[in-house]
């Protein structure tokens, strides 16, 4: 199995061990989990944009730049979820881990859904 790089919306300092951030647009950081074979391999951060340099689409193109095929955000709008779908980037719900490292421990595991439109905020790029 290759793999894969997933992002997760993070408090600062980002990290395994950090807070997952509420809504994947407003979050400090992003941390970057490269896993294979059901096990991290590595943890990295990227800096979140600024909505202000593109809207709602500018952390979506941000992200699919970085290499990133899976998001695991707490809360999103429907734009971005649909801007996540676009670009090839699978977006499954973990609101309520108590970490990133619980998130993404989670998601290798099977145990994550995918985020469903019918789960996203009125807040449009929220």
């Amino acid at each position: 199995m290759s793999a894969i790089r997933i992002a997760v919306p993070s408090a600062l300092p980002g990290g395994l061990d950090a807070a997952v951030g509420e809504h994947f647009g407003h979050c400090d950081i992003y941390t970057i989990i490269t896993a294979q074979d059901g096990a991290v391999q590595a943890v990295e951060t990227l800096e979140n944009m600024p909505h202000v340099q593109g809207g709602c689409m500018a952390p979506v193109n941000h992200l699919a730049s970085n290499g990133v095929q899976v998001l695991i955000a707490g809360g999103m709008g429907m734009r971005p979820l649909m801007g996540f779908q676009q670009v090839g980037i699978t977006v499954f719900h973990g609101a309520g881990a108590p970490s990133v490292g619980h998130a993404v421990q989670a998601l290798l595991e099977g145990a994550l859904r995918p985020f469903a439109p019918e789960a996203t905020c009125g807040g449009g790029c929220s």
